[in-house]
């Protein structure tokens, strides 16, 4: 069979019959035991079936997506990656709406560089089991869907952001090749949904930092700045999934232990890289899990292993200590790290805001309203060093 033809494309979608099929009674049996033994630990999740007001679009991107991966699982990219694979955009008809993917071939090599089976991602995200939405504490209007074992996170976006991305997707790219355990968040996918007679909604999946999620119990979006970054907490003993903000986290610290200097290393590279995109507001998410006994220490069932150059894989000649962090069977441990007595689920979030004249005029009008006080839109330079001078003060 041909390969994919860059460029813009318009194709009839296969239908995932097989997936779509009405669920058996040990699938139903499984999904009851599963809402069952959850619905007192994700309070905060809500699942989507049918009679959700998402359900529809949930049900055209499971069956989108679905058709999505058997592309990229028919058409494997191989070679070395072009400018087609970065520009290539697929339409796929289905019956009462289209699905587009944006640079396919360039994500499919990148999920496979991080170890992602091609059948796993489809599995996940096609029909089956219904998603999960997410009521997030940030203030756009984004909607937030978790994939059902909560490993994928899908967020609509701004056509604007999805350019943004796109074009960064190249430099992002050789960003993770060169360092293999970055903090970014992993960009797996960017799609386009259209419904009959309807606008463009787009969106993307990355892996969720927060993962695996059974005994997490913090979490946290920090920007550095003090401008609504409270969030009311859950009352003591409640199951309410809240993420809160950075003057929720005022007092506290975290220790890592003999892994904070990599830490910070890590994301001083990251976020100089993100000032090389001239991009801000973004976030650093951080999770807090108790270690058990036996997990502390050497010999526990976190490993830690030292490779060459926290500057690259492309600089040996700069030695330095790249931390790679592998928990076995947990299927992307990437954002994970423990210190002395917690596991720690860290990652920047939110890599599409750039600091064009919209958010210059954002910042003048800000610097007006909230004067002696910080907030999130400031220079690329000036976010980023702000929010490595928190990392700094806030770790031990």
């Amino acid at each position: 069979m041909a390969a994919p033809s860059p460029g813009p494309r318009e194709v009839l979608a296969p239908s995932p019959e097989a997936a779509l099929r009405a669920p058996t009674s040990n699938s139903s049996c499984r999904g009851l035991l599963w809402r069952l033994r959850d619905k007192q630990s994700r309070l905060g999740l809500f699942e989507i079936g049918p009679g959700h007001e998402l359900h529809g679009m949930m049900c055209m991107m499971q069956a989108g997506l679905w058709a999505a991966t058997q592309v990229s699982m028919d058409h494997l990219p191989t070679g070395l990656p072009s400018q087609e694979d970065f520009s290539e955009v697929l339409t796929q008809v289905h019956e009462g709406f289209e699905l587009g993917t944006l640079a396919g071939p360039a994500f499919a090599r990148l999920r496979r560089s991080l170890g992602l089976a091609e059948e796993d991602y489809q599995a996940a995200l096609g029909p089956g089991s219904p998603y999960l939405q997410f009521l997030s504490t940030s203030k756009s209007k984004a909607i937030f869907f978790l994939s059902h074992d909560q490993r994928f996170f899908l967020k609509t976006q701004r056509r604007r952001e999805v350019r943004a991305l796109l074009a960064h997707l190249p430099r992002y790219m050789q960003h993770l090749q060169r360092h293999p355990h970055s903090l970014l968040a992993r960009l797996l996918g960017v799609h386009s949904l259209r419904v009959a007679g309807g606008k463009k909604t787009h969106f993307i999946i990355m892996h969720s930092v927060f993962y695996p999620t059974g005994r997490i119990s913090e979490r946290y979006d920090i920007k550095g700045c003090e401008v609504s970054r409270w969030v009311e907490p859950a009352p003591e003993g409640s199951p309410l999934i809240l993420v809160l903000k950075d003057l929720n986290f005022q007092g506290k610290t975290i220790n890592l232990g003999s892994q904070r200097s990599w830490f910070l290393r890590q994301m001083e590279l990251d976020t100089t890289f993100l000032r090389e995109l001239n991009v801000l507001d973004y976030s650093l998410l951080m999770a807090f899990q108790c270690l058990h006994e036996d997990e502390r220490g050497p010999g526990s069932s976190l490993i830690f292993r030292m490779a060459r150059s926290v500057q690259g894989t492309q600089s040996p000649e700069e030695p330095g200590a790249q931390n790679r962090r592998l928990l076995p069977d947990a299927p992307n441990a990437l954002h994970i790290l423990d210190g002395p007595e917690q596991r720690h689920f860290l990652g920047l979030v939110d890599l599409a805001t750039v600091y064009g004249l919209r958010k210059r005029l954002e910042h003048l009008w800000k610097a007006l309203r909230y004067p002696g006080r910080t907030f999130s839109t400031v220079s690329p330079a000036r976010y980023a060093r702000r929010l490595c001078q928190w990392v700094e003060a806030h770790t031990e």
